[in-house]
């Protein structure tokens, strides 16, 4: 296969600012879905994991609905990338802080 052919990847332009706007929405949703449920005392590592996929899900189906429903709207699978980012670190970093918190009390 000649090279011009073979697709590539800048991954500079996942640091872009929009990537960074996608991982901070979906940073928001899973911290705010995660603060509900331990505000319900519903907090275990099984709804957490639960969270956490679909979340990752929501965002993947937003990327399919932009490519095949909307007008004027494209998929990006580094948005994706992004949204999935984000909702780790939103786990990653309640998660520290509720061990933290635990420790502490």
């Amino acid at each position: 296969m000649p090279g011009q052919y073979i697709p590539s990847a800048n991954w500079l332009e996942l640091l872009s600012f929009d990537k960074w706007v996608h991982a901070s929405i979906f940073f928001g949703l899973v911290c705010l879905w995660l603060i509900y449920a331990y505000k319900k005392n519903k907090y275990t590592t099984k709804s957490s994991l639960l969270i956490i996929v679909l979340s990752i899900l929501y965002g993947g189906s937003l990327e399919i609905m932009q490519a095949t429903v909307f007008s004027q709207r494209s998929a990006d699978w580094q948005d994706f990338i992004a949204n999935s980012f984000g909702c780790l670190i939103g786990y990653l970093l309640f998660a520290k802080k509720n061990s933290l918190l635990l420790k502490f009390k």
